[in-house]
């Protein structure tokens, strides 16, 4: 099942890359003689939305644009995360700090979260990558911390405090590289979450804004011609599947090699 992630991956991130270049048409670009063309259509491989824009053009723009704030949001949580969920997990007076301001983020629900806090940023992909990846930080903080407490009374952390060794190189010489294991196989699980929760703020008007593509822009667009022309709106939404689903499989096939437990 892992494989089969890592296939559906390389496939999407190689559409999202590639995009300008395997895109036929400008993802904006607008005919009016021909919309709703059904798919197989010569020159619209997936047929054309209400507007005449290529669907598979702004599939595969729109693909580019939710790794994009999937990817920013995880460098956010990450950057943000780690650090504090090392303070809290090595230090018990910034435990209790740390975790409950994690607790009270945690709270609310996560697409809760990051639809407020698209809602005073303003739209827009960085705005949407900064609320996401905002609403993943406690997530993050918990599971660093975590493993910090379990890594600080192994016998090798024991040993560097015996010889002496300050706070801050113990965190980064010998708890935070293995805990990375940890942070990777948590990454993989934000990353699915992150590209479904820029569909849905784009989806309410609150991410990606038009005339830029993105898959739930082009939902938002289809809704009202469900039962006319579905394909404007199950194309982008078989890609969202498919990019979750490859991180879903691969995450879980990578946890599961990572795992000392269970792993080989």
């Amino acid at each position: 099942m892992g494989l089969v992630g890592g296939a559906l991956l390389l496939i999407v991130i190689v559409a999202g890359v590639f995009a300008p270049w395997l895109a036929p048409y400008p993802p904006a670009e607008v005919h009016f003689s021909t919309p709703f063309q059904q798919p197989d259509t010569v020159g619209f491989a997936l047929g054309t939305d209400d507007l005449g824009r290529d669907v598979l053009s702004r599939v595969l723009y729109g693909t580019r644009a939710s790794f994009e704030v999937g990817v920013l949001s995880v460098l956010l949580a990450i950057v943000v995360g780690v650090p504090l969920g090392l303070l809290a997990g090595y230090w018990r007076r910034l435990d209790a700090l740390v975790s409950r301001l994690a607790d009270l983020m945690l709270a609310f629900p996560f697409l809760i979260l990051a639809v407020g806090l698209a809602a005073i940023n303003g739209g827009g992909l960085g705005n949407a990558a900064i609320a996401l990846g905002t609403a993943n930080v406690p997530t993050m903080i918990r599971v660093v911390r975590a493993e910090t407490l379990r890594l600080k009374d192994t016998d090798f952390v024991l040993a560097a405090h015996t010889m002496d060794a300050g706070a801050f190189r113990i965190l980064g010489q010998h708890i935070l590289p293995n805990a990375l294991s940890a942070i990777i196989v948590q990454a993989t699980v934000i990353m699915p979450a992150a590209v479904l929760g820029e569909a849905i703020l784009s989806f309410l008007g609150l991410g990606i804004q038009p005339p830029d593509p993105s898959l739930g822009i082009m939902l938002s667009d289809a809704q009202q011609y469900l039962f006319r022309t579905p394909w404007p709106a199950v194309f982008p939404g078989i890609a969202i599947a498919l990019i979750c689903l490859g991180f879903n499989l691969f995450g879980d096939a990578l946890r599961d090699a990572l795992d000392p437990k269970t792993g080989k």
